[in-house]
């Protein structure tokens, strides 16, 4: 049985005034909403060295109620590389546990992780050649 309410789409409204409450107003769902083109909210279930804040709503659909945000400093300029391995595993439903309740071991052969960096012409890696190239430029002379 539908109510006046569902007929008039008033809950939907509701919803979503609910909704830009809980993210803090309309100009941060609006900003959220420029940044991740989706407005949604959460619970924070915690959050990594690099300010990357991770989210779960299960009332979403399994693949897609765990999410990242990423720090302002990044803007939109944000990528897969930016989340560490261990949230990588969380987001992606490998496990269930976050790395605050279970954090990983950290073996002395690990590196610690970055995010890559080969758009940067200072930091992009260029490997030495040993060998003379097969194919010489013309020179004129």
């Amino acid at each position: 049985q539908m109510g006046v309410k569902e007929l008039l789409g008033l809950d939907k409204l509701a919803k979503l005034a609910a909704t830009v409450q809980k993210i803090g107003g309309v100009k941060a769902a609006l900003k959220q909403r420029y940044l991740m083109d989706v407005t949604r909210t959460g619970t924070l279930v915690g959050e990594d060295k690099f300010g990357n804040k991770y989210f779960e709503d299960n009332s979403y659909f399994m693949p897609r109620n765990r999410w990242v945000v990423y720090p302002e400093r990044v803007w939109l300029d944000y990528d897969a590389t930016q989340v560490p391995p261990e949230w990588h595993r969380w987001l992606h439903h490998i496990g269930d546990e976050t790395p605050t309740v279970n954090p990983p071991k950290n073996e002395k052969w690990v590196l610690s992780h970055e995010e890559n960096s080969s758009i940067f012409a200072d930091k992009k890696y260029t490997p030495y050649a040993t060998s003379r190239t097969k194919i010489q430029g013309w020179k004129p002379q």
